[in-house]
């Protein structure tokens, strides 16, 4: 089983974003992966995203066809975890909603409760 966390990040139009949210999210917890769930960014997000996973092996990306919304690219961004039998997955959104600073906490307090 992998011993790492994988966090899930989906994105649409978050080209200005999603280079920061990476590193920040990667900067925090490093022991982490992370997953990319684009549906098809008009805006090249996901081009961006795949260049990101050739310069850092923790960093994947799954290309949707087309806006298939918020919950959906969760719930194949955490059956894309399960495949791979990660423990612990951790949604974030790209637009800094939720504040990778909290992540270490975040794992931590998961391996009591």
């Amino acid at each position: 089983m992998t011993r790492r966390p994988l966090i899930v990040i989906p994105t649409y139009d978050e080209r200005e974003n999603i280079e920061r949210i990476v590193a920040a999210a990667l900067e925090r917890l490093p022991t982490a992966e992370l997953l990319v769930v684009d549906d098809a960014s008009p805006d090249g997000t996901g081009a961006l995203a795949d260049a990101l996973a050739r310069r850092d092996a923790r960093v994947h990306v799954l290309h949707r066809q087309g806006p298939r919304g918020l919950g959906p690219a969760y719930l194949d961004g955490f059956a894309w975890a399960l495949e791979r039998d990660y423990d612990r997955v951790i949604e974030m959104d790209a637009d800094f909603s939720h504040n990778p600073r909290y992540l270490p906490k975040l794992v931590a307090l998961a391996e009591h409760h």
